[in-house]
């Protein structure tokens, strides 16, 4: 399989990039657009990019909300005790069931690789090990990781630790946290600490729930980088959420950056879930509830944007399009200034790769994975400005999917 007439991010003219099997073979420049062969796919002049990626996502929760009760006050904290009321009748086949639905609707839109954040708290683990298996079972469409992620935390709650070390024994490929949810500011601390010392002992990545609260005094992400400069780890730390920072005074964050680009840590954002759940407490003045998505990116630093839910306790709306959630987050971070939306796929592609530590298994250059999307407009800005979609995504050199766009007529 061959795609004709494909413009790349970051270049110009038209492309030809040639497939062999599961590899990119070779990418060519056409001085004019060419006639498709059998079995060519034709771009169209529209961009052809590695697959969109979805980093920070909770599948073992996701098509739950309302059950058995809505989350009323829109709350974070009401989001999990939702959940925890949902969760003591989750079991292995209900798990699996919403997720490989959801990993559908990931898919329709041009996802293929997934960071799914799944809850540990649970002394049978039903969750994860239902979760092991859909990773498994679904590698034909998403590259899938697993974060053992502590909902109730690791400290505060019975037999945290314990459940931690279990859950990367079955199979989690990220360590998790919620410092800003455990009951002391000590306990949050210590938290950190271990889930450090367990990511550095299993050599594995590490995703942290940080500071996800409008609460200026929450100050975990100064932990969590501090603990991944000293040891060296930060490429392999993602700090999600952090959305205290929107609440933080200047004087505060022009340290707190100082050490957030020493460390090297990666951030992600949920802005449409942030926007919803943040910001409760105030009348006005009300906060927006973000962290400095912008001021990250302009600093240097790696960030991302991720849908977080779809269907739960803590967001009642989705439906697997990663472009809503960059339309929508461009909009709510001020990052709708000429050179954001140049490179906004940025957020949702190259950023988010980086974070998930995809390295050379992403990537539009030979010799790298077949695995491309031919979107539905010739550039970022175009893309962002027409609400665009994945019009094909192609997966280790074979078609997984083709979206036929939508027509009008003037009558």
């Amino acid at each position: 399989m061959n795609i004709i007439n494909a413009r790349l991010r970051g270049k110009e003219g038209l492309f030809r990039v040639e497939l062999d099997g599961e590899r990119i073979a070779a990418i060519a420049p056409l001085s004019s657009p060419s006639n498709p062969a059998v079995g060519d796919l034709d771009a169209g002049g529209n961009l052809v990019t590695a697959p969109f990626i979805e980093p920070h996502i909770h599948l073992d929760a996701t098509l739950t909300a309302g059950e058995p009760n809505w989350n009323m006050t829109g709350t974070l904290f009401e989001g999990i005790e939702r959940w925890a009321e949902r969760k003591a009748t989750v079991t292995h086949e209900d798990t699996k069931t919403r997720a490989k639905k959801t990993i559908d609707m990931l898919v329709d839109h041009g996802i293929q690789h997934v960071r799914t954040h799944v809850d540990v708290t649970d002394p049978s683990l039903a969750a994860l090990k239902a979760m092991v298996e859909v990773r498994d079972e679904t590698r034909h469409l998403i590259n899938l990781q697993i974060v053992a992620f502590p909902q109730e935390g690791i400290e505060s709650f019975a037999g945290g630790r314990a459940l931690m070390e279990e859950a990367i024994a079955i199979g989690a490929d990220v360590v998790g946290g919620i410092p800003h949810f455990e009951n002391t500011r000590e306990q949050g601390v210590s938290s950190v600490k271990f889930l450090m010392d367990l990511a550095e002992r299993k050599d594995l990545l590490v995703d942290v729930h940080c500071d996800e609260t409008d609460d200026p005094q929450s100050r975990f992400l100064e932990v969590l980088a501090e603990e991944a400069r000293i040891r060296g780890m930060g490429a392999r730390v993602t700090a999600s959420h952090t959305t205290a920072m929107g609440s933080y005074d200047n004087a505060y964050c022009s340290k707190l950056f100082r050490l957030l680009k020493q460390s090297e840590i990666n951030f992600i954002s949920c802005p449409t879930e942030s926007i919803h759940l943040q910001g409760r407490f105030d009348s006005y003045p009300k906060r927006r509830g973000l962290t400095r998505v912008a001021e990250i990116d302009r600093a240097g630093m790696n960030i991302c944007f991720a849908q977080d839910s779809i269907v739960d306790p803590w967001y009642p709306l989705g439906n697997g399009n990663i472009m809503r959630i960059l339309e929508a987050g461009l909009h709510i971070c001020h990052m709708l200034g000429y050179e954001d939306l140049q490179r906004g796929l940025d957020l949702i592609t190259d950023n988010s790769a980086r974070t998930l530590n995809l390295g050379e298994g992403y990537g539009i250059e030979v010799g790298r994975p077949a695995n491309l999307l031919i979107l539905s407009a010739p550039n970022d800005y175009e893309m962002i400005r027409t609400q665009g979609h994945a019009l094909a995504s192609i997966r280790n050199g074979k078609l997984l999917m083709q979206r036929t766009p939508s027509r009008v007529e003037r009558c």
